[in-house]
Order: structure tokens, then C-alpha cells, then sequence
């Protein structure tokens, strides 16, 4: 069961650019990398794990390196800024 009054990290995803890969995008790679990322009480990222690969290395790699620099609004538990994981799903998709 999860912990009572547990909200997970959130982030801005507006303001939170990710560099698509040049190899990437000469390759027409595209797909979703799925990860998890522990979030410190502060909004900065402490850990980060690839959950499920788009299918390239490249773009996984990406992902998780432009989403561990970007700033995180903290999740709470019982109210108060707390560490804790949150998946995000990133969609990498070609205009």
C-alpha cells in the first residue's frame, strides 16, 4: 500500500527542454522512454533509472539526461516536501 498522503514529483514539462539526438533524428528514431526518477525534498534529482527503452540507446540516453536537469516541483507526503520516485513517460516523436 503507498504511503497515506503521498504526492509524487512533478515536473513543468514546458519549460523542460530534451535535445533530440542528432544521429536520432538522421536515423528518424522516435518512440517513448519510460523512466523513474528519485527527487529530492528540494526539487533536484538524486537518482534516475531507465524503466522501459524507446527502443534506442541513444534517445533512452537522452531522456535521462535532459530530464535529470530539469528542476522538479518536490512531491510531499502528509503535506510536507519529501523524497520520492516518479515515472515519466517521455515520447520522442519526429515533426
Amino acid at each position: 500500500m503507498a504511503a497515506a498522503g503521498e504526492v509524487p514529483a512533478s515536473f513543468d514539462a514546458s519549460k523542460c527542454k530534451v535535445e533530440y539526438p542528432k544521429a536520432s533524428l538522421m536515423n528518424e528514431e522516435q518512440g517513448t522512454t519510460s523512466m523513474s526518477f528519485l527527487v529530492n525534498a528540494d526539487g533536484s534529482v538524486a537518482d534516475s533509472k531507465l524503466e522501459k527503452s524507446s527502443g534506442f540507446k541513444n534517445l533512452d540516453k537522452a531522456a535521462l539526461k535532459g530530464i535529470s536537469a530539469c528542476k522538479f516541483k518536490p512531491g510531499t507526503k502528509d503535506g510536507a516536501p519529501a523524497q520520492t520516485w516518479t515515472k515519466i513517460d517521455y515520447a520522442w516523436k519526429l515533426d
